[in-house]
């Protein structure tokens, strides 16, 4: 078995209404899935996470290091792909390109072997997993705190345990945000709050103390991802649990907060941290530190899709009889081919989103949404 191919497929849609975080604005969605064709044409789909022309260009670098190799050797040829690169950067963009590549090899594997990912990453824990809605950005034209009330009331409404709004643009408003979003879910709905590394140590402190009136489950991102003499600081000056990892990269980034005591909870992204091979390596650091895992997400169904075969072979920790189960974070933002890219969508039923039990993602692509969605094509 051979790998013959590497494509990428470059995704846009602009928005009628811009939204921001704390460190971002979006005026459109654009995302990057990677394919990876077999000589038996078995196809392997991936995604990675982050800018999708840069991604698409690292993807076609590392492309001739994968031409004619077996697909299967999934190990191998992580390593292979990492120390092409590692002079030029062990982080960003070089990782999160070839999670892109590692998620599609992985998908490959499961379908030559007849077996979901998850089976291949240890055994499948569970079948299903509830989610939680992430959404309350800033957006153009409406009043935040109004509108990010109305939204997460709608995402109860709609089944869902919990959720997640932005934070990061001011105490004074950020505290109105949670307090409205509070009362307009009430207390039986778990609340999260997400910075986007959007304050200083001092603010995030003060902000921590005063949300933690509102029953709040974790504080994510609340600093710059660099700073982990700065997560350790949040995490001792206030009481709310602190979450972070989509911007670490690697297990040796992951490995460097758990190390530093940074987090409570770890979020490692399957499109970022290096793919399926390397999650499994940090989520068994994690579990050697006792830090919980709960995997960020964003992007597209195939994202989505990795993502809950992740969390299905995630062992409990500890093995009990009601243990801690993984949660999915679901992104209720407008992206009109996050589902359309799948011929099957990947959906929450009554806050529950089914984890696919076909042949590698489990899940087939829809290559009309690809070219209808296309980068420049509108």
């Amino acid at each position: 078995m051979k790998i013959t191919a590497i494509r990428t497929h470059l995704l846009e849609h602009r928005l009628e209404v811009p939204f921001e975080s704390a460190s971002m604005r979006f005026d459109r969605r654009a995302h990057v899935l990677v394919e990876v064709e077999c000589a038996d044409g078995t196809l392997g789909w991936g995604e990675c996470l982050g800018p999708a022309r840069p991604n698409a260009a690292v993807v076609q670098a590392y492309a001739p290091w994968l031409i004619g190799q077996n697909p299967l050797e999934t190990e191998r040829l992580w390593a292979t792909l990492y120390n092409a690169l590692r002079d030029q950067g062990q982080r960003g963009l070089t990782v999160t390109a070839l999670s892109g590549l590692d998620m599609a090899l992985w998908d490959i594997k499961g379908k030559h072997l007849g077996q979901p990912v998850s089976v291949l990453l240890g055994g499948r824990w569970r079948a299903e997993v509830r989610a939680y809605a992430t959404g309350s950005f800033k957006r153009d034209g409406v009043d935040r705190v109004a509108d990010n009330a109305a939204e997460m009331a709608q995402r109860r409404a709609e089944g869902f345990h919990a959720c997640k709004v932005k934070i990061g643009f001011g105490l004074a408003e950020d505290l109105a945000v949670i307090r409205e979003v509070r009362a307009a879910i009430g207390p039986e709905m778990r609340l999260m709050i997400d910075a986007n590394h959007g304050y200083t140590v001092t603010e995030a402190v003060r902000l921590g103390r005063a949300a933690a009136d509102y029953d709040i489950d974790w504080f994510e991102e609340p600093v710059p991802p660099e700073q982990l003499a700065a997560y350790q600081a949040v995490r001792a000056g206030q009481p709310i649990p602190v979450a972070g990892g989509e911007t670490w990269h690697s297990r040796w980034g992951h490995g460097a907060a758990l190390t530093a005591g940074a987090v409570d909870i770890l979020q490692p992204d399957l499109a970022g941290c290096g793919g399926f091979s390397e999650a499994m390596k940090i989520a068994t650091l994690a579990s050697m530190q006792g830090v919980r895992v709960v995997p960020h997400v964003w992007g597209t169904g195939v994202h989505i899709a990795a993502a809950l075969q992740f969390m299905a072979a995630m062992v409990p920790d500890p093995v009990r009889a009601a243990p801690v189960e993984p949660i999915l974070e679901f992104d209720c933002t407008h992206n009109p081919f996050r589902q359309a890219v799948l011929t099957q969508p990947l959906l929450p039923v009554a806050g529950m989103v089914a984890i696919p039990s076909g042949p590698g993602l489990g899940v087939e692509v829809n290559r009309a949404a690809l070219a209808e969605y296309a980068m420049g094509a509108a």
